[in-house]
């Protein structure tokens, strides 16, 4: 079985010349979604997303050696000092130490920028933990390099969810499955695994389009909202109910079938959004034009046979989803109908990626 210790970096020899790696990883959208957890970013249900490749975080580290055993670190948001984001990273650092003790031995300067407009709206720590904890492996491998492949990637993600747990979903596959799940061969609360079934065609390619209705800050923090979910009446159906939308959308992801995946995706982004209206204190996180275009999309399926659906994260913003066979027309839809309820008539065309690579 494995467990936290087999990931245990011992007996390395730190290399005594400085260096660097790059890497870049992209966001990740749930289509099965991951509410609630448990001590060390465990979560409470598993979840299943798609990789994005267009909205990504580009990430240099550079490491230097030092005597002195204790986390040390720059951190630069594109190549400017960020001090507002080394409290998320110290945390980090701490969480990891156990497993990788050897960023002890080095000053890190880490050097930060996103390919999406920065304060859009759409949650950088996914895509900025994945390509940070690529590096960290990318270290590791150098000091320890006679492990596997699909070990450095295991504990890639591993580190990833230490940072931020869906961000252990955007380090390989296009789609992965984060939570021990019966109907998932190999699937672990510790690691996103890269979904092992066959995936119908329709499914290549397919079309994400991010809507960005509001750009603000959450008036409530994921964080606190998965904490909210502890004493929550209806958490342990909505944790089983995870467990059942992923058997079903396996099936749903072989078989083609685009009326369930429709039906299945949105039930579950409204779930999550329930689950947030029936949590104690509630709290709301769509927006009027949320809603607004929500109802545009049903009209739109309703009156052209359009096989386009919506999802939500965490906030306001409407992941618009569609099978690439359809992407000019959906497009031409955003633009001409949709746009107007994003601020600044504000929108990223995305698609389905494969996870983090070395640049």
């Amino acid at each position: 079985m494995t467990t936290l210790d087999t990931f245990k970096t011992t007996n390395y020899t730190k290399p005594t010349t400085k260096g660097s790696f790059t890497f870049s990883a992209p966001s990740n959208i749930a289509l099965v979604k991951y509410w609630g957890k448990k001590e060390h970013q465990i979560p409470a249900n598993p979840s299943l997303s798609f990789t994005l490749n267009n909205c990504k975080t580009v990430t240099t580290l550079q490491y230097e050696p030092k005597t002195e055993k204790n986390i040390s670190f720059d951190l630069l948001f594109e190549g400017q000092p960020k001090e507002s984001f080394r409290p998320k990273i110290q945390k980090y650092f701490e969480r990891i130490q156990d497993l990788c003790p050897y960023i002890l031995d080095y000053h890190f300067t880490i050097d930060t920028k996103n390919t999406f407009p920065h304060s859009s709206g759409i949650a950088s720590s996914a895509s900025g933990m994945a390509a940070l904890s690529a590096n960290i492996m990318a270290l590791e491998k150098l000091i320890h390099p006679n492990q596997t492949e699909a070990y450095y990637l295991q504990k890639a993600s591993l580190l990833a969810r230490l940072g931020s747990g869906s961000a252990c979903r955007s380090i390989k596959g296009n789609i992965v499955v984060w939570g021990a799940t019966e109907s998932i061969e190999n699937s672990s609360d510790l690691f996103g695994v890269d979904f092992p079934y066959e995936i119908n065609a329709v499914f290549q390619n397919y079309q994400d389009t991010i809507l960005l209705v509001d750009k603000g800050e959450k008036q409530v923090s994921s964080t606190v909202g998965h904490e909210l979910m502890h004493n929550h009446p209806f958490a342990a159906r909505r944790f089983q109910q995870a467990h059942e939308h992923i058997a079903k959308l396996k099936e749903i992801l072989k078989s083609g079938n685009l009326t369930e995946f429709i039906a299945l995706v949105e039930s579950e982004a409204l779930t999550l959004h329930a689950m947030m209206m029936t949590s104690m204190p509630y709290f709301i996180l769509m927006k009027p034009n949320t809603l607004e275009i929500i109802n545009q999309i049903w009209k739109f399926r309703e009156t052209t046979h359009v096989p386009v659906c919506f999802t939500l994260d965490a906030g306001a913003n409407v992941h618009v989803l569609y099978p690439n066979d359809y992407k000019e027309e959906v497009q031409k839809f955003i633009a001409n109908e949709l746009a107007k309820y994003c601020q600044n008539n504000q929108f990223i065309h995305d698609e389905m990626g494969f996870g983090a690579i070395e640049l």
